[in-house]
């Protein structure tokens, strides 16, 4: 089982089947607030349809193409995280991330950001993390903006959120990149 404590309050867990229903306590819990910048929150109506979302992750990372995680504060699920894809051809992987309401402004998305870049150059030698995020979505956008990613380019009109469109920015930071902000943080 993957397990990555990255400092005495937050770690990430591998998601497992029997997450399901605190993911899915969480994700109703913070329905409203989530719903302004995920799209997939009309698709997860009850517990069954988290197990379902956790069986295509499992799927996923049993292929090596992701890795998703469930955000451990203090031992309690607080969100989702992970690499969504990765493109081994290129040696990239894209970060993805979501926290439950009450758990926003403590710095948990930017540690757990961090974590999973280090883990992307360190462990699977990656040359390039990317995180997407919609334009206005500002609480999202600060953790690669803190982390020292470069804002790349915007993409227009890419996801569809319930009844309009939204333009993405896109973050990314090569694996020189990090090392050197590394070893200038030291």
């Amino acid at each position: 089982m993957f397990i990555h404590n990255i400092d005495k309050n937050v770690s990430l867990k591998l998601i497992e089947l029997n997450d399901a229903e605190s993911i899915f306590e969480l994700t109703d819990k913070s329905r409203n607030y989530l719903k302004e910048w995920l799209p997939w929150l009309d698709f997860t109506k009850n517990v069954e349809d988290t197990k379902e979302f956790i069986r295509g992750c499992l799927k996923g990372y049993a292929e090596n193409k992701s890795l998703n995680t469930v955000i451990l504060f203090n031992g309690e699920i607080v969100g989702v995280a992970g690499f969504n894809s990765v493109n081994w051809s290129n040696k990239t992987a894209y970060i993805g991330y979501w926290l439950g309401e009450e758990f926003q402004g403590k710095g948990i998305v930017t540690k757990v950001a961090k974590a999973l870049t280090d883990y992307a150059f360190n462990h699977l030698n990656l040359n390039k993390v990317e995180i997407r995020a919609a334009v206005e979505n500002k609480k999202s956008r600060s953790a690669p903006e803190r982390l020292g990613f470069v804002n790349e380019a915007t993409i227009r009109q890419v996801e569809w959120l319930y009844d309009h469109y939204v333009d993405h920015t896109v973050y990314g930071i090569l694996a020189s990149e990090w090392n050197e902000l590394s070893v200038s943080n030291m």
